[in-house]
């Protein structure tokens, strides 16, 4: 059984930081690639970062460009999301997905083969 579990959400004041992590389990995950995305009350859930499982470069959302950061360790089969310089607008519940394929990892899509329950991230102003 697939599971996605994130973790590390919670209140924190404008400028401040976070670092959401996604513990995967279940199968091997040598070929997808995992993202974080987010999704605020009464909008539509949207991508923010995605790396492939095997590595390489990240590419991330233009509104957080430069204050976020996606990063994964492969012996602990957990992804992370370091969040810094946070906002008020970054407030939404955070969802960890896993993709099989390079096209999850264009950001173009917001889907994934397997999701994560979700963090709650509140930042106050």
């Amino acid at each position: 059984q697939v599971q996605l579990v994130e973790s590390g959400g919670g209140l924190v004041q404008a400028g401040g930081s976070l670092r959401l992590s996604c513990a995967a389990s279940g199968r091997s995950f040598s070929g997808y690639a995992m993202g974080w995305f987010r999704q605020a009350p009464g909008k539509e859930r949207e991508f923010v970062a995605a790396i492939m499982w095997s590595g390489g470069s990240a590419i991330y959302a233009d509104s957080v460009k430069g204050r976020f950061a996606i990063s994964r360790d492969v012996a602990k089969n957990t992804v992370y999301l370091q969040m810094n310089r946070l906002k008020p607008e970054d407030s939404a519940v955070y969802y960890c997905g896993a993709g099989r394929g390079s096209q999850y990892y264009t950001g173009r899509v917001v889907a994934a083969d397997y999701w994560g329950q979700g963090t709650q991230v509140t930042v106050s102003s």
